[in-house]
């Protein structure tokens, strides 16, 4: 608070002191402050300057709105009293000061709340007496919460002209207000989650009756409803989120700017875009040169202003950043600014625009008659012949001037430029940043394929044979059927072979031919089933029935795991790759045949940036073949591809793809009717599951790495 204080001081009487209005100084002598007292009148504050001599003319003042006071500026007036401050606490005064400064007297009137004042000579005193239209108001009416944004003096009802919404650069919304003029007074206040602002003595035409929703505009505010309400306007905002607000008037505009409030501790506003020390002003009709010395002096740089700029602007802020409100004024009378150090230039935009103008080509006329020479520059890292080609370019993209050159030199890595001095030095700072040592990363990638394979197969065999017309003990084969006799196996060949219709072949006859049900285990994972046998035959050892039961399980796990690595710098490209190329016949033009390859790699292609946080861009192609089937067009090719784009932290780890198959059959075969049957049934049939799972993911690891730790990893 002390040091806003100071600022306010200091701003008051440098605004004192540039806009008094010079006025003629007794020719016989220069009139002294000899006392300053105050007193109530009619319950009206009056303050008394007594001067050694009579003023010629009233001074000229103004108003400072916070904190509050008024300064009068008396030329040719010296302080006769021994002493700066004066002690009053009369009603609305807390005290007086007097600044001597140059050939004038600063008298700057410290009070409790803001209000106006006249002025009067009464013989060698300058009675100053206050407005009492505040405090009477204050008296019949509930007090706001805040003091009025500017005071009502006009005294008919006047109506609005225009009512508008822009968006700001900055994403803020702005409600814009054309008044009938500049006397319109404006309460502006906050009530709960709303913004309220109210146009005293003021009317609103049919036409800008109307809420407008402007959300769609991307901005704190979603609507703006406006309404008449007795004798002023009112109108509501209705924000959303974290917001904070700003009002300004420029002549006859008013602007309310609303925008998303940002949290910085450093900063002493929490204005996007804006980060001055907030102030508020509050002037009719002051010159602009005048109204910049002001600002001049609230901050801490020095104010040149062209002897065009001329001209007067009405302008009430409130708590604005001083930074803000120099571009106010700015915009408002059609000026721009340049920066040089601690030095603001302010003109005309168009003044300024033509003496940069002038200043260019007058550098241009220097550098066309300055004397070239040449210097050599050694390169490190960079290659000259590509600093050479940027430096020779065309158009905007040449560095040098139109008498400029540079050379290459391959062997040595030199480059010499011929040229101006000026262009020279440009050249000195580009190679300064450009031939730098790039740093490297180390990118590994883990490509992990893992299988797991389960298989299950059951299955039977049933067969039945006799043998009686080869068994040394004799008999007829078959069995008894009314008179005949009948036989059964599994097959026509077996049954005529025993039968003796047909010579058999043992081998035939007892493997295949004697079996009616062949439903064995197909075994699984390449493996053959494991088999249990049994036989029933009578004492003669001629006929047989036998049944063989055939089971297998298989479960199998693999994994694989490539790792290619490779060292690269940054932002450039880089291929590792291993693998083979398979032959395969292919037709020509001329219609003979030629031999071509397919290849199956292993391919890791990477182009890595490393961000300023430390962390790694990588753009990844990364392929892994194997070979498939061969078919009668050649070797067909199984793949398995990733691109992609990642975000991963100096030597972390990251999966950034896979690939997950799962296959899963069941088959059943059986005998019709005879495989229904319960728990015999199995007898009968064949069955075999199988479940196949195959997995396959990327992980990549990207490292910077030192000299040392490049050496380490090739």
């Amino acid at each position: 608070m002390k040091k806003q204080n100071e600022w306010s001081w200091r701003s008051l009487l440098a605004a004192a002191a540039v806009v008094a209005t010079a006025w003629a100084a007794p020719a016989q002598a220069a009139p002294q402050v000899e006392n300053i007292a105050g007193s109530l009148q009619g319950g009206v504050e009056v303050i008394r300057v007594e001067f050694s001599e009579p003023l010629t003319g009233l001074p000229a003042g103004f108003v400072i709105q916070s904190p509050p006071r008024i300064a009068l500026d008396v030329l040719g007036a010296t302080n006769a009293m021994g002493r700066n401050a004066v002690d009053l606490n009369v009603g609305n005064v807390r005290s007086v000061n007097v600044v001597q400064s140059g050939d004038r007297a600063r008298i700057v009137v410290n009070l409790k709340t803001p209000t106006n004042y006249r002025t009067q000579i009464d013989g060698k005193s300058l009675l100053v007496t206050l407005d009492p239209q505040a405090q009477s108001a204050a008296a019949t009416t509930p007090a706001p919460a805040a003091p009025a944004f500017a005071e009502s003096r006009n005294r008919d009802p006047q109506p609005l002209r225009d009512l508008d919404f822009r968006r700001g650069p900055d994403g803020s919304g702005r409600v814009i207000v054309d008044l009938p003029s500049n006397q319109v007074g404006v309460d502006i206040r906050q009530q709960g989650t709303q913004l309220v602002v109210e146009f005293l003595k003021s009317t609103l035409p049919e036409g800008l009756r109307r809420r407008m929703d402007v959300t769609d505009f991307g901005t704190p505010i979603s609507t703006v409803t406006t309404a008449q309400q007795g004798d002023r306007v009112r109108m509501v905002i209705e924000p959303r989120g974290a917001w904070e607000h700003s009002a300004y008037q420029s002549d006859n505009q008013f602007v309310v700017e609303v925008r998303t409030q940002r949290q910085d501790p450093n900063k002493l506003t929490q204005g996007p875009g804006y980060s001055g020390e907030k102030l508020s002003l509050n002037f009719q009709n002051i010159e602009v040169r005048s109204l910049l010395q002001v600002i001049a002096d609230f901050t801490n740089f020095n104010i040149v202003t062209s002897d065009s700029v001329t001209g007067a602007v009405t302008l009430r802020l409130k708590d604005v950043p001083w930074d803000q409100a120099l571009d106010i004024i700015l915009q408002a009378k059609g000026l721009g600014m340049r920066r040089g150090g601690n030095v603001l230039w302010i003109a005309p935009k168009d003044e300024i625009a033509a003496r940069e103008k002038q200043e260019l080509e007058a550098n241009a006329a220097n550098q066309s008659l300055e004397p070239v020479r040449t210097q050599a520059f050694q390169l490190n890292y960079t290659k000259a012949a590509d600093v050479a080609v940027q430096l020779t370019g065309t158009g905007a993209s040449r560095i040098l001037s139109a008498r400029g050159s540079a050379i290459a030199e391959p062997r040595t890595n030199q480059l010499f430029v011929t040229d101006v001095s000026t262009k020279l030095e440009q050249v000195q700072q580009l190679i300064t940043r450009l031939d730098i040592a790039v740093r490297q990363v180390l990118i590994e990638a883990r490509i992990v394929e893992a299988s797991d394979t389960f298989g299950k197969s059951l299955g039977a065999r049933l067969g039945f044979v006799d043998l009686r017309t080869s068994n040394p003990i004799g008999g007829t084969p078959g069995y008894g059927l009314g008179g005949q006799r009948g036989t059964f196996t599994g097959s026509y060949d077996a049954v005529s072979a025993q039968s003796g219709s047909l010579e058999r072949d043992a081998e035939t006859f007892n493997q295949n031919n004697t079996k009616f049900v062949n439903l064995p285990s197909a075994g699984a994972g390449g493996f053959a089933p494991a088999n249990f046998a049994v036989a029933i035959f009578g004492s003669s050892a001629s006929r047989f029935l036998a049944l063989e039961l055939s089971a297998l399980e298989a479960d199998g796990k693999g994994k694989l795991v490539s790792s290619p690595r490779i060292v690269t710098a940054d932002q450039t490209k880089a291929l590792i790759e291993q693998g083979t190329e398979f032959p395969y016949q292919q037709a020509t033009s001329s219609g003979a045949t030629s031999v071509a390859f397919r290849r199956a790699t292993l391919k890791l292609e990477v182009t890595p940036q490393i961000t300023p946080e430390g962390n790694i861009i990588l753009d990844l192609d990364i392929n892994k073949d194997s070979r498939g089937e061969t078919t009668a067009a050649g070797i067909a090719i199984n793949t398995k591809h990733i691109r992609t784009q990642v975000l991963v932290e100096n030597g972390g780890t990251v999966v950034i793809g896979g690939i997950f198959e799962l296959a899963e059959s069941e088959s059943e075969a059986r005998v019709p009717l005879l495989g229904d049957i319960p728990i015999a049934g199995n007898l009968f049939k064949n069955r075999n599951r199988t479940t196949n799972k195959q997995e396959m993911l990327v992980f990549i690891t990207p490292k910077m790495v030192t000299d040392r730790a490049v050496g380490a990893a090739r």
